[in-house]
């Protein structure tokens, strides 16, 4: 430690000291007047009231006062005056007007770095550490690394240690105990406490640096009253040729393997069942394929079929007579007759024709829900229909019109379609309203032969 000296002449003859910390490298540094020796003494302690305090930034000067309480005043730099009651709040209280400037005042000097960290190595020898799921087989591991601290609360700090007694190698050695004690008492329960496997500790090695930094934070602060900056442990050795570690190591790969093995069959199990499902879709999605061209091929032969049970119908009614033929009594036409019989056979074309249409637009709307929704084809819009509370549809104008002719669809009827914001009655909307323009007349009767 370096000794300062300078001294200046006090105008009434007395000899003043520049009290100053120029060490490059400290943590605690107690200033002595020049030519003392390391001792404790009074001599030692006399500071000259109006000598020069020269505190740098970054640093703060303590002048320790005798006595029971402990009087202290806490000088941070910067600072360079000289030492005055004005600026010593506890001076003021102890130095008189008998000193009349001249006389020394009993005082300990020490100067705390607040700058600097101090940094320290560490090791932890090889201890067991026990896998929680086999707590028979333990493994050694031994921890290596360094630690950075500084002082920060320097007035708890004070309250901790004794700074007259204060050795920095010796502080630095109880720092290296403690960390290596709190340092393997965390390691020994991370597999427990965070999941880690034994045999993996190496790889989580920044995972483990993460909690035994905000372990030591707390502690050390509690303890020794430092500030830790950074915990960085290099490595985390693991005794592999122990008997612990190959016995462990055994077993969870077994253990492991057995794993990827139900987890590999189930994969496989959950693949099929997957393709399963999907075969499953595609045949029903063409089987509805199929049942819609058929049905379009149903429709057809229906229509025909109505048209020619339509022609026989009207052939069997001339040969009755229905049609106004009476060729048996040299009759002539009868166009009335003829009239109801096309009347007739138009009615029974037109409903087999919409009982159809109907079957047909179930089945579109059934396969449009199994795929995708298809926009209604411009101008020919559809609406959905409330049957008995429930929508049904929706239905376009045509299977409506012949739904109105049937008397299943009236003005009351309520509908809704894209773009509706509500439902609403069929007589109220223009585009229905021709539906119900009225019924066809009921046909006349025929008149008697005369």
């Amino acid at each position: 430690m370096g000794l300062f000296g300078n001294k200046e002449k006090h105008n009434e003859g007395g000899l003043l000291d520049v009290i100053r910390c120029d060490e490059k490298e400290y943590l605690i540094w107690k200033w002595r007047p020049a030519g003392e020796d390391v001792n404790s003494t009074k001599k030692e302690n006399a500071i000259r009231y109006g000598s020069s305090l020269r505190v740098k930034d970054g640093e703060v000067a303590v002048f320790v006062y005798p006595g029971e309480k402990g009087n202290q005043d806490f000088i941070e730099g910067p600072f360079d005056q000289t030492i005055k009651t004005g600026n010593f709040p506890i001076l003021s209280s102890i130095v008189g007007a008998a000193f009349g400037g001249v006389s020394p005042f009993q005082a300990e000097i020490y100067f705390i770095n607040l700058a600097g960290l101090i940094q320290t190595r560490f090791a932890v020898p090889f201890f067991d550490v026990a896998d929680p799921r086999f707590l028979d087989y333990a493994v050694p591991v031994a921890v290596r690394g360094d630690i950075r601290f500084k002082i920060t609360d320097y007035k708890e700090f004070i309250k901790l240690h004794r700074l007259i007694n204060f050795d920095l190698e010796d502080f630095k050695s109880q720092i290296k105990s403690a960390v290596s004690k709190y340092v393997k008492g965390v390691v020994a329960n991370i597999p427990s406490e965070k999941g880690i496997p034994v045999i993996q500790l190496e790889r989580k090695l920044t995972e483990i640096n993460d909690v035994v930094e905000e372990s030591l934070k707390k502690r050390l602060q509690n303890e020794f009253g430092i500030t830790v900056s950074s915990v960085d442990i290099d490595a985390i050795d693991i005794d592999k040729t122990s008997d612990g570690y190959h016995k462990l190591k055994a077993v969870t790969q077994d253990i492991t393997s057995q794993t990827i093995q139900r987890q590999t069959n189930a994969n496989l199990t959950n693949m099929e069942e997957t393709l399963r499902i999907q075969r499953e879709s595609m045949a029903q999605a063409q089987r509805l394929q199929n049942e819609t061209a058929n049905l379009s091929a149903f429709q057809m032969e229906k229509q025909a079929e109505v048209g020619i049970a339509g022609a026989n119908a009207f052939g069997k009614m001339g040969a009755n007579g229905a049609m106004g033929i009476n060729l048996g009594n040299g009759g002539g036409m009868n166009p009335a007759g003829m009239m109801a019989g096309m009347a007739m056979g138009s009615a029974i074309g037109q409903n087999m024709a919409g009982m159809v249409g109907g079957m047909m637009n179930g089945m579109n709307q059934q396969v449009s829900s199994q795929s995708q929704n298809v926009p209604p084809v411009p101008g020919n819009d559809s609406y959905h229909l409330a049957v008995n509370g429930t929508s049904t549809g929706p239905y376009t104008l045509s299977v409506l019109s012949t739904m109105a002719a049937n008397g299943q669809f009236t003005k009351e009827s309520l509908v809704w379609k894209s773009g509706m914001a509500n439902w609403q009655a069929a007589g109220s909307i223009s585009e229905l309203a021709g539906l119900f323009a009225g019924s066809v007349p009921s046909v006349p009767p025929v008149p008697p032969q005369l």
